[in-house]
């Protein structure tokens, strides 16, 4: 069985135990922690895609503004009444144009 010398020139610093005591700790806090580096990292990371996220949906809601804002007015109420719902006044009558390739079959859905 081979013996440690602890006189080796790499060892000889952890003959001190303020050393020893410190690599430990830095050991430890690097990767057993509950605040670990790693764990920092991914936290880290999730972060940034939540941040891309919040961007996301802070443009969709700007979007959603300048629609709701166009659905306040009467004109603007009565405009996507008729082109999504195919409401009619009184009197009136509407023709619906549909092309072939706008109609839904079971090969193009």
């Amino acid at each position: 069985m081979k013996k440690i010398n602890l006189n080796h020139r790499f060892l000889k610093p952890f003959k001190n135990i303020y050393i020893l005591i410190l690599v430990v700790f830095v050991v430890w806090m690097i990767f057993f922690d509950s605040n670990s580096y790693f764990i920092h990292n991914e936290l880290n990371t999730e972060i940034r895609d939540l941040e891309t996220e919040k961007e996301y949906y802070k443009k969709n809601k700007e979007k959603d503004d300048k629609e709701f804002k166009k659905l306040s007015s009467q004109k603007g109420l009565e405009k996507f009444a008729r082109e999504e719902y195919y409401m009619k006044r009184e009197n009136e009558e509407i023709f619906i144009i549909e092309y072939e390739d706008s109609l839904k079959t079971k090969d193009n859905e």
